[in-house]
């Protein structure tokens, strides 16, 4: 009997894994998926690797919470290239979205407005940011749950945090309004890009605080490792496997029974046994699952089921020449057609291009570019075979149309090109109707209002892009070490466990 399975083998899951596994607790991890990765995955064609949700990593520099979390499990060698930011393109204008602030300070006055009611609207972000990135990488937590939660967070929050805390209660809308600058069409429309791809909110909806921090990344740092997500998973797993842990890839999990100290995890050749339990999977999974939680569960399942949203991504595999344009050294860009439109279906897109150098992502003389939108998932589902095929052609086609903004000759003879749809991640990943990023956040599903960890079923745990804090490579990261404390207390300590094969 293992100590600990965890189901589930994104970002989230496998942090979990490694984090118990580097201190002497064993598991196993099973993933239904023929890879690792998840919603932070990669896809290998044709000699490419795409980057399948996440194209980057956020916070993942030595004193970040990701840094941090290399090093706790004893890995030293993942190559990571800063990335100095990337390029916004409005309908009317450009914009660096620079990582070093005081070119951002600058840059964003100049081109969105500088007068007292911006100076004073991007102050208030900064502070927000500034307080809630410190007590997140003092380990914050919430929703609080117990005595010792509330003790920890006065703990992670100094002073100006506790202050800012009255803005829990507020939206982005609400905080433009304030300033008198919800009609300023060019600062709504950047933010708007930026919340989307961050808390997978809309702009008036938004809490404010997750907002300022999702705003705030690329401050935090991104990075993108030496082949992606694909080289990052062969480090994370090279890992985890030298330490003992073992993974079960094709493994469907169908049921979990039983209790702390002799849970049982089904599926379809055998079963696994496990002292304790952590879903790593979206909740509505989790719910069909384990039916002895499946009570405590559906409260969130309802309330958050229409706040799903779904993903188009598109991978190319292009000569190097097509992707030619230096655009300062940026190969990040994100894009907005139209201030009046709707967001997604390309509208707003971010594009990621591989760097020249980089084998495994594409071959010598070639480069991998991914092309990513947000989309409703009944758009691409109810439809005949025909109709879908009709649908992807004319999304591939709008697409590159709207991405030759950035690249004139981009896709003119690609060697790859293919689109990943809600159909295509709930084919490989079996997300409800294929969504992506956990629930839309509001004020009713964030924060004191999200989702658990432990919802009340001891050495039960839930752990992904549906619980808080929600979607994002940091986000998983934190949650898998709150998930981790968790298990550790219930299994004595981590520091009083032997572990030989450190």
């Amino acid at each position: 009997m293992d100590d600990v399975a965890i189901v589930g083998g994104g970002l989230s899951g496998f942090s979990i894994a490694l984090l118990l596994q580097s201190r002497g607790i064993s598991t196993v991890l099973l993933e239904s998926h023929s890879r690792l990765g998840g919603c932070a995955g990669f896809y290998p064609r044709c000699g490419f690797s795409f980057d399948i949700g996440a194209t980057t990593l956020v916070d993942f520099h030595p004193e970040g919470l990701g840094g941090q979390f290399l090093k706790e499990v004893g890995i030293d060698d993942v190559r990571l290239e800063s990335l100095p930011g990337y390029k916004a393109w409005l309908p009317d204008r450009e914009v660096e979205v620079a990582r070093e602030q005081g070119l951002w300070h600058a840059e964003r006055l100049v081109k969105l407005g500088d007068t007292p009611r911006h100076r004073k609207f991007w102050q208030l972000l900064d502070d927000i940011a500034s307080a809630y990135w410190a007590a997140t990488r003092r380990g914050i937590k919430l929703p609080i749950r117990k005595l010792d939660d509330l003790v920890d967070n006065f703990r992670a929050l100094d002073w100006s945090g506790l202050r800012l805390a009255r803005y829990l209660t507020w939206s982005v809308g609400d905080a433009l309004r304030h300033h008198g600058l919800d009609q300023d069409k060019a600062l709504v429309g950047l933010l708007s890009m930026m919340i989307e791809d961050t808390v997978h909110a809309r702009i008036e909806s938004a809490p404010l605080i997750n907002s300022a921090l999702g705003i705030s990344i690329r401050g935090a740092g991104l990075s993108r490792p030496t082949g992606g997500m694909r080289g990052l998973w062969r480090k994370l797993s090279r890992r985890y496997v030298d330490l003992g842990g073992r993974i079960k890839l094709r493994t469907s999990v169908t049921r979990i029974d039983g209790s702390f100290g002799d849970f049982r995890l089904t599926f379809a050749k055998g079963s696994v046994q496990a002292s304790q339990v952590v879903c790593a999977v979206p909740i509505g999974i989790a719910q069909e699952l384990a039916p002895n939680c499946a009570k405590a569960l559906d409260r969130f399942v309802r309330r958050d089921c229409a706040a799903m949203g779904g993903g188009l991504v598109l991978c190319l595999g292009v000569p190097e020449e097509e992707v030619s344009e230096s655009h300062e050294g940026h190969r990040h860009h994100q894009l907005l057609q139209d201030y009046q439109s709707p967001l997604g279906n390309g509208n707003n897109m971010f594009i990621s291009v591989s760097a020249a150098d980089d084998r495994l992502s594409a071959p010598a003389g070639f480069r991998a570019v991914m092309i990513s939108t947000h989309c409703e998932l009944s758009d691409w589902w109810g439809l005949s075979k025909d109709d879908y095929q009709r649908r992807k052609a004319d999304t591939v086609e709008l697409l590159i149309r709207y991405a030759r903004r950035v690249y004139p000759r981009l896709a003119t003879t690609p060697v790859v090109c293919e689109l990943g749809t809600p159909r295509s991640y709930k084919h490989y990943t079996n997300r409800p109707y294929g969504s992506v990023g956990g629930a839309r956040l509001n004020m009713t599903n964030s924060n004191q209002n999200a989702v658990p960890y432990d919802i009340g079923t001891r050495g039960f745990w839930l752990a992904g892009d549906t619980t808080w804090p929600g979607l994002g490579t940091v986000a998983c990261v934190l949650g898998a070490t709150h998930v981790a404390k968790g298990i550790e207390k219930l299994t004595g300590g981590w520091a009083k466990r032997a572990n030989p094969q450190a």
